[in-house]
């Protein structure tokens, strides 16, 4: 090999090898900017904060940023909240797991009723039908939303899409499906005889003095909550989110959070603050596809090391989230996306795999 073959060679390694071992920080910041990433992120280890940083618009139209202060729809990790609120409840003696729905939903019509368990609505394996067919942002475009675009109560949500007759035997298969979630959201209710928010704030978001979060209604307006863009497939701009009513998204999918108000939870939830012990061990147990009662518990590989990691993403149109804890360390990173820009799946494993050197 020629001197300036050899001398190119060993720049490029050194190049390489520098972009290995750059810290979190300037690793998250350039693939941030690379992957024009807008929302929030936040890692925590060792108990210490040691990143947290905004990025892009909460607003595009009037070129507000987001800041840490923004809150976020956080979509699906309302899934987390919800199943914690059932743990809570087999905490309270007052619901078994093993039991089937109508035990706790003695009116509830559905073929559930004596069929399937909280467990299997939890780890969804119920067999209940999915109620939402959008596959992509196309076809939203071109045929909306129904479900999410008129106006439902949550019964009417029960009655209309969570009742139905099961497409398979419950416990046999994993289909991920917000109508599970729609009928814990219900059992909730009957059995705390409250509703779902109420009982949300009651269980988890006033005791862990969680201001900055809540239950999204078309009618209200929440202070600094972030509006959602995403990419459109038949020009590729970036649109506002079709307009739809985020209450139909209920015990599956309504909250809005901060980053660091969901740090809290995490620390709490996983430091055994909201659950016993026991109940901890019943959400983290991995069933079919690797998924507890609400996340995903799996194991992942970094620098030639195993480890255990909870996972609970969320993404509605232009809301994408992640949080992210290793469970064997006190290492949990957070992202609140505002856009479908950046694959938020690839960006927090990368960020994993960081810390983890």
């Amino acid at each position: 090999m020629s001197r300036l073959l050899y001398t190119a060679a060993l720049f490029l390694a050194l190049v390489a090898m520098r972009a290995q071992a750059a810290p979190p920080d300037e690793f998250i910041a350039a693939y941030a900017r690379d992957h024009g990433f807008s929302g929030t992120i936040l890692v925590q280890q060792g108990g210490k904060v040691i990143y947290r940083h905004s990025f892009g618009l909460a607003n595009i139209a009037f070129d507000q940023p987001n800041d840490a202060r923004t809150r976020y729809k956080v979509a699906s990790i309302t899934k987390l909240f919800t199943s914690t609120l059932i743990l809570q409840l087999r905490d309270q003696g007052k619901l078994d797991l093993d039991k089937p729905v109508r035990t706790y939903f003695p009116d509830y019509t559905g073929e559930a009723a004596d069929k399937v368990t909280v467990r299997q609505l939890l780890g969804h394996t119920s067999g209940l039908p999915s109620y939402d067919q959008v596959t992509d942002g196309a076809s939203a475009i071109r045929d909306g939303m129904p479900v999410y675009q008129l106006p439902h109560s949550s019964d009417a949500l029960l009655s209309l899409y969570a009742s139905g007759k099961l497409v398979a035997a419950p416990g046999t298969k994993f289909e991920y499906n917000n109508a599970d979630y729609v009928v814990l959201g219900k059992i909730i209710e009957r059995t705390q005889g409250q509703g779902f928010a109420e009982a949300l704030k009651r269980g988890i978001l006033v005791p862990l003095g969680m201001h900055d979060s809540g239950v999204l209604r078309q009618d209200q307006i929440v202070s600094r909550l972030a509006d959602t863009y995403f990419r459109r497939e038949d020009g590729g701009a970036m649109t506002p989110d079709l307009p739809a009513y985020p209450e139909n998204w209920y015990a599956s999918g309504a909250m809005y959070s901060t980053a660091d108000d969901l740090l809290v939870f995490s620390n709490a939830l996983f430091g055994g603050k909201l659950l016993s012990a026991d109940s901890m061990t019943q959400l983290l147990k991995p069933g079919l596809d690797e998924y507890g009662l609400g996340l995903w518990v799996y194991e992942t590989k970094a620098n030639g090391r195993t480890y255990r990691v909870a996972k609970r993403p969320g993404r509605i149109m232009g809301a994408q989230t992640q949080l992210y804890r290793f469970l064997d360390s006190d290492t949990t990173v957070i992202i609140l996306a505002n856009t479908d820009s950046t694959d938020l799946d690839e960006f927090v494993a990368k960020i994993g795999h960081q810390l983890m050197r």
